[in-house]
């Protein structure tokens, strides 16, 4: 709520100036949940209700990406595990690209969430040494980050050939690029108002 209340004045102007970042996970030929299909209740099981596994040619890719409101930035695959020094490395190289490409927009601003990683003495530093500006984010915000829509986007092109991919390291090395920046801002800012309806509640949508 204090975040919706502190930004609704915002004009298109002031969101353009905003870099969104996040990780995500693509998993290759599998879901992390259940899943859960319609069957009547004597329909034994067929293959339209059970979706087969592999013993061998699985696994996920994690990925760091960003974007503004003229697309998206630079993004990297992660590997091993994401801790502040690979981070603080991603901002050196990635983000900086991400910057230097959009010389266009100034004083930008940089979003990300409250991850101790992101939050990390270094990654401070390192902001400050190169006067960047970060968004103040709320604790709790699955819903406000317009990078989401590109990432359902990018998830739902690759679930086109994914079942072509022989591994995981495929589906990095497919090109899939889209996604529309400025359709996840209208839908950030429509979020906003919501929020500020429902007083801080819970929200339609």
């Amino acid at each position: 709520m204090e975040f919706a209340e502190r930004h609704q004045e915002w004009t298109i102007e002031d969101w353009k100036r905003v870099i969104w970042s996040d990780e995500t996970k693509i998993n290759h030929l599998g879901s992390d949940g259940r899943k859960y299909v319609w069957k009547d209740v004597e329909e034994g099981l067929s293959d339209r209700l059970v979706e087969g596994t592999v013993k061998f040619g699985g696994g996920n890719l994690m990925l760091w990406g960003c974007m503004g409101w003229d697309g998206v930035g630079y993004a990297t695959k992660i590997e091993g595990k994401m801790d502040r020094e690979l981070y603080k490395a991603i901002l050196e190289d990635e983000l900086q690209q991400t910057l230097n490409y959009s010389k266009s927009v100034d004083d930008i601003i940089f979003q990300q969430d409250n991850d101790p990683k992101h939050m990390s003495k270094k990654a401070q530093k390192w902001f400050q040494d190169n006067g960047v500006t970060v968004l103040k984010w709320p604790a709790q915000s699955p819903d406000l980050n317009p990078i989401e829509h590109l990432w359902n986007y990018l998830k739902r092109r690759l679930a086109e050939y994914e079942e072509s991919a022989n591994s995981v390291g495929e589906l990095w090395d497919r090109e899939v690029v889209g996604g529309d920046s400025k359709a996840g801002m209208s839908e950030l800012i429509r979020r906003l108002a919501a929020v500020v309806r429902a007083k801080g509640g819970y929200t339609k949508s």
